[in-house]
């Protein structure tokens, strides 16, 4: 599986109009948790996140906030803030416009976000010049690796600890297919950066600054 741990700064050039970093001058970073929620693993990574005060943003698929209503709801009652991952999960490469955004645009009524989160981070062009006139699209400039078979455990924590800086935002996964990594890698991320003097915060903090105020900040 090839995927980029580090977004290099040529491809965050390339679309100026998506959020991959949020400029920093203090210690913080910016955890999201995509595909959930669900029973088995959200509740236990919202446990996780108090242990430490830590507030993170999560990519809500819309069709498991249909099926898992109030596990939805507690993530924002515990201080989160949400997004949007379509309704289900779709791969904006393999789908036509019209019916991607029909499915965006449905999982934007369940989260009431205006973040959005293309699952794999794959949009075609002509998606992403009509989404980011309505959402912000949020990136990440750290991939953990979580859902990858092929790392392990310890190599996921490295992905974070050696890639993470102020401001990064990190992609984890609220999903049975990362469910193993994520609670090993999960708590000593937390542990870890809280030593290092790091706060946790989530996106909902940045909504009001678009795009072109990011970039003139960065």
């Amino acid at each position: 599986m090839m995927y980029l741990v580090k977004t290099p700064q040529v491809i965050q050039s390339l679309f100026p109009n998506f959020t991959w970093r949020i400029p920093a001058a203090e210690p913080v970073l910016y955890l999201t948790f995509d595909d959930g929620p669900i029973p088995e693993v959200t509740p236990w990574v919202l446990e996780e996140l108090a242990h430490y005060e830590a507030k993170a943003t999560f990519f809500c698929v819309g069709d498991n906030i249909r099926k898992y209503p109030d596990i939805f709801e507690q993530i924002k009652a515990e201080g989160h803030s949400v997004g949007n991952h379509t309704f289900n999960h779709l791969d904006g490469w393999n789908t036509d416009n019209i019916p991607y955004f029909h499915n965006v645009r449905h999982g934007a009524s369940l989260t009431g976000s205006e973040l959005f989160r293309p699952p794999y981070g794959r949009l075609r062009p002509r998606q992403a010049q009509f989404l980011q006139r309505h959402y912000r699209i949020v990136m990440w400039d750290v991939l953990s690796g979580d859902f990858d078979p092929a790392t392990s455990e310890e190599q996921c924590l490295d992905n974070v600890i050696d890639n993470a800086q102020p401001g990064s935002i990190i992609v984890f996964h609220d999903s049975l297919k990362a469910m193993e990594k994520l609670q090993y890698v999960l708590p000593l991320v937390l542990e870890y950066f809280s030593t290092q003097g790091y706060a946790f915060e989530s996106l909902s903090e940045q909504r009001q600054q678009r795009p072109e105020t990011l970039r003139k900040i960065a």
